[in-house]
């Protein structure tokens, strides 16, 4: 009878292919898990081993004491140890091999003979006999060292360690031996012992010279193969960043100026315009593509070696400022300056030129203490370097994070800092108009359809479609504008907050300090952007401020335009009369004139502006006119720009208030007398007085100053003969203030080059009044003598009777 049919079916193909793997990883898993228990066996008794020669080496024994011994004594010596083992008894070779074992043996007394572990009782005394078994000390010999060396393991003691004597060397040997070097030694010694044959100046000359061409072509052939192929040729940068170490005192400092400049250069030239995150490890242990990892590796380099050449310049620039000097001793101490001025340059530059890239926070944090330094060289750079960065700034992380910094060195340092450092602040891009005028407002706003359209225009179907598609648009231009104008308006906001708490600390902590004229001047530039809240404390400092009589004429002029800003725009709803700024203003035109203080005028058609032309409706006739007239005898004692300006700034008040016109009657208006003297312009009678200044101006050098000083005595037309041309009559004051600068001494416009030409003949003929001269003359130039005729003019003049 046939066996039974198994019930179980037969595993398919598949079937046995996926049971061969399953069993295939096993097995792996089988080889893994004995590899790992032998590696961990292993591990255990390498660890029993050290520390088995760890207790070996605590555990030394110390040699015996040797002793001097006599020439006989020594003999004999020598003479047992050469005989053979044989002649011993068995008992006592296997007796001393067993003692050899134990330590103790070692170190233990000889002549003792008690047990080798034996305690001493507490009562037990020392006799006589002990310390006549005692060995007595005496010249002991030098001890020899011991060098240990790996024990050897055996199956029945384990363990043992081995050791052996280190070879000593006599005295008198190693004096004959280093008496007489040889080979490398000997060269060695004549390079220490005997120098060179010195150098001449030329000579010396040439060899740096020789020395710095093959340095600057080594330099040259790195930076073109680095700026060929960045991504190939990546790991050339640490060998163009190991030239910073140059260690040759001849070429030492040039070669680290050049290297600093030339990986500058490149680092501008490679980097990428994004910022390069560090890989997470997940992103490490996936595979990519080829082309991914090759990237990814020039990053990671890029970003490494940029960071290194980054704390190089830090630390030049360190060593400097702590006047350290380097083991090396390459680079003398007095030329440590020159070095940090070109690496403070290269940082400066790195600063400005990659503000996206990495650890552009740490060179803020370089920078911004350097730009209070005392040598003002490092400080107008650095400060230059910031302005330039805060200009060119227009989304706003970077000037956070420099104002960031400013606001912590300022406090730091207790406001003890350069007013420079202030002054830098003013170059922030940051403007209400900038602000609010973004997407939104630039982009050209789409029409959608009204219901009364699409009912009259589309169909059921196509009102549906216009419908969703209106909805989807209106979704993409929220989206796309939101997240950018949110963003800057954060960073703005954030900065502003930081700039006025700089400004406010000092204005209350630090009114007499000289950072005063660099608060008040970036006040009058953001007045227009501070919170209403704080309007009304701030004007009463400035109230304050001017009144106390301690300010300058310019740092008077920065709380007037601060005060104006402020209520010129959301402060115009505060009811505050401002005539004692007025009065200031009127009061401090007076101590303006042609010198140093003629820069000064641009504030001054600043705050007319301001404080004049958009108050319009706040001001009196009767100070315009005391205005109008101060300003133009103002315009007498300054230079040609200037006195432009106000005459532009005095145009503009004419046609801003008409009635100015009577100052160019002279017919008295009104009783009164005019009075120039009086610092209130409410009250000095200006309605009496003419524009005679316009006459004198009229009759100036200047050709400008003269065309606006004919338009004005013409009554300031807009058309017709007397009114101005396009170009001037279009411009601010305040712009032809700065256009007719006379920079570098120059004439501004240029003087013309006279058209007469000179003549290159004389005219012969009825020129001479004299007849009897001119036909004496003429005799003589026909003359062919060879001998001159005298000319005796005396002959032909009338003779008269001597009295």
């Amino acid at each position: 009878m046939a066996p039974p049919r198994s019930k179980k079916r037969k595993p398919s193909f598949r079937r046995l292919l996926k049971t061969s793997n399953v069993k295939l990883d096993n097995k792996l898993k089988n080889r893994q898990f004995k590899k790992e228990s032998n590696d961990k066996k292993h591990r255990k008794e390498q660890k029993k081993l050290r520390a088995a020669i760890k207790d070996a080496v605590l555990k030394t024994p110390l040699p015996l004491e040797r002793y001097k011994k006599r020439p006989e004594d020594e003999e004999e010596e020598e003479f047992v140890e050469s005989l053979p083992l044989d002649m011993m008894d068995e008992d006592d070779l296997e007796q001393i091999k067993a003692m050899a074992q134990k330590a103790s043996f070692l170190t233990r007394d000889l002549s003792s003979s008690g047990p080798v572990h034996a305690k001493k009782r507490k009562g037990e005394q020392q006799g006589p006999e002990t310390y006549e078994k005692m060995p007595r000390k005496m010249q002991p010999t030098e001890e020899k060292e011991l060098i240990h060396l790996l024990p050897i393991k055996d199956k029945i003691r384990g363990l043992i360690p081995q050791s052996m004597e280190k070879p000593v060397v006599a005295k008198k040997a190693e004096e004959e031996e280093g008496g007489v070097p040889t080979g490398l030694e000997q060269f060695e010694n004549e390079d220490e012992a005997v120098p060179g044959p010195a150098l001449n100046p030329q000579e010396q000359l040439k060899l740096r010279t020789q020395k710095l061409t093959i340095r600057k072509l080594r330099i040259a052939s790195l930076g073109s193969d680095i700026l060929s192929d960045p991504t190939t040729n990546i790991k050339k940068l640490k060998e163009l960043r190991a030239m910073l170490m140059e260690t040759d005192p001849y070429v030492a400092v040039t070669v680290r100026k050049l290297v600093m400049v030339s990986l500058m250069e490149v680092f501008k030239d490679i980097v990428p315009s994004y910022r390069i995150r560090p890989l997470t490890e997940t992103e490490k242990a996936s595979k990519v593509k080829r082309e991914t990892q090759q990237l990814r590796e020039f990053e990671e380099g890029l970003v490494s070696q940029y960071k290194f050449y980054l704390e190089n310049l830090e630390q030049t620039v360190k060593d400097w400022k702590q006047k350290k000097r380097k083991r090396s001793e390459a680079v003398s101490l007095q030329s440590y300056k020159g070095l940090a001025e070109v690496a403070i340059r290269c940082i400066c530059e790195l600063l400005v030129a990659l503000p996206h890239f990495n650890f552009h926070n740490n060179i803020i944090v370089t920078v911004v203490p350097l730009m209070n330094d005392p040598v003002k060289r490092v400080s107008d750079m650095c400060c230059e370097a910031v302005k330039k960065l805060l200009k060119q700034d227009k989304q706003g992380q970077a000037s956070l994070g420099t104002v960031k910094v400013i606001s912590g060195l300022v406090k730091s340092r207790n406001y003890d800092v350069r007013p420079e450092l202030l002054n830098v602040l003013i170059c922030l891009r940051i403007k209400e108009v900038e602000v609010k005028k973004d997407t939104d407002d630039t982009a050209p706003k789409k029409k959608f359809m009204n219901y009364k359209d699409k009912r009259k225009n589309l169909s059921r179907m196509q009102r549906k479609w216009k419908k969703a598609e209106e909805k989807l648009e209106k979704e993409l231009l929220e989206a796309e504008a939101s997240e950018s104008k949110d963003k800057k308006l954060k960073l703005h906001t954030e900065t502003l907050n930081i700039v006025f708490l700089i400004y406010f600390r000092i204005l209350k902590k630090a009114q007499k300090s000289i950072l005063l004229p660099a608060v008040l001047e970036g006040l009058a530039k953001f007045a227009h952007l501070i919170n209403l809240e704080f309007f009304d404390d701030l004007l009463n400092v400035l109230q304050h401020l001017i009144q106390s009589g301690d300010l300058t004429y310019r740092e008077s002029l920065h709380c007037i335009q601060t005060a104006f800003n402020i209520l010129s725009g959301q402060g115009d709803v505060l009811n505050i009369d401002p005539l004692k700024f007025y009065s200031h203003l009127y009061k401090t035109l007076l101590k303006l004139n042609a010198g140093a203080s003629n820069d000064d005028i641009s504030i001054v058609l600043r705050c007319l502006d301001v404080m004049l032309t958009k108050r319009r409706k706040q001001v009196t006739l009767q100070r315009a006119l005391a205005f109008v007239k101060r300003l133009s005898t103002l315009s007498l004692h300054t230079l040609p720009n200037a006195t432009v300006g106000i005459l532009a700034s005095n145009r503009t008040l004419m046609h801003t208030f008409p009635k100015c016109d009577i100052l160019l009657d002279n017919e008295a208006q009104g009783s009164g007398v005019f009075l120039p003297e009086l610092d209130e312009p409410e009250y000095c009678n200006p309605q009496n007085t003419a524009l005679w200044e316009l006459h004198t101006l009229k009759r100036h050098y200047h050709p400008v100053v003269r065309r606006f000083a004919t338009h004005l005595c013409a009554g300031a037309p807009s058309e017709g003969s007397g009114a101005l041309i396009v170009q001037l009559a279009r411009r601010h004051p305040v712009e032809l203030f700065e256009d007719y600068r006379a920079k570098d001494m120059t004439f501004n416009p240029p003087v013309a080059a006279p058209t007469t030409k000179k003549k290159d003949y004389f005219t012969i003929g009825p020129t001479l009044l004299d007849d009897t001269l001119k036909q004496q003359i003429d005799r003589v130039l026909s003359t062919e003598e060879e001998d001159p005729i005298s000319l005796d003019f005396s002959a032909v003049l009338p003779q008269t009777n001597s009295t």
